[in-house]
């Protein structure tokens, strides 16, 4: 099964061609102005030439209104919207409507009945990530560098499309792809030397090690 691989959060032209040279799959853009991963729309516009055929460009917002998702969506030219806030089914559905792009909801998990809640949304987002719920006090719905029990996931529907996403990192990604087995994963925080700086040479480690856990599976 092919492995969808997001480096998500990213600012700069290295940390850009370090994502492509891995094998990326997506590249993220975080459109959200507390977090230390945020980039203008016109920058991440820039940003995401060098993935044209290579990779999916994907939008990352959190309740987003639709003026700024206008902003984003005509300054970015995305191929895919992650909706990482508090949205609604009828709101995925009108976003949907309105840009004529798939969706990508995020929904936090610690528990197995958390899972539960994607229900109201099958049918209506393409797919979905799973991340881990946000510490006390942060501001942050994600990049925040916390896990959660990937063993959860063995539960859910052989048919439901998702992204792994939550302190992965190159230590721990071969337990998370040996218990979870994800169709995708999606890292940030993970690659970063400090908050918001994606570290090439941490990208690049992180392909290496997911590629060690691969072949340690097929052997």
């Amino acid at each position: 099964m092919a492995l969808d691989i997001k480096i998500c959060g990213l600012k700069t032209d290295a940390a850009m061609a370090a994502a492509l040279a891995g094998g990326a799959s997506h590249v993220g853009f975080i459109f959200f102005a507390k977090s230390p991963r945020y980039v203008e729309p016109a920058e991440a516009g820039r940003l995401r030439e060098a993935a044209r055929g290579k990779a999916k460009a994907v939008a990352v917002t959190v309740d987003a209104s639709d003026a700024f998702l206008d902003e984003i969506v005509a300054a970015m030219q995305p191929d895919m919207l992650q909706l990482h806030g508090s949205e609604t089914p009828s709101r995925v559905a009108e976003i949907k409507a309105r840009y004529g792009l798939p969706v990508m909801k995020a929904l936090s998990v610690s528990e197995a009945a958390d899972l539960e809640r994607i229900k109201p949304f099958v049918g209506i987002a393409e797919r979905f990530l799973f991340d881990a719920k946000p510490p006390k006090g942060s501001e942050l719905p994600g990049g925040n560098g916390v896990a959660f029990d990937w063993r959860i996931l063995a539960g859910l529907d052989a048919g439901v499309d998702y992204m792994l996403s939550g302190g992965l990192n190159a230590a721990n990604i071969g337990d998370a792809l040996r218990l979870a087995n994800p169709p995708g994963i999606d890292i940030s925080s993970g690659v970063e030397s400090a908050p918001g700086v994606k570290d090439p040479a941490l990208i690049e480690q992180f392909f290496r090690a997911v590629r060690a856990a691969r072949d340690n599976r097929a052997a």
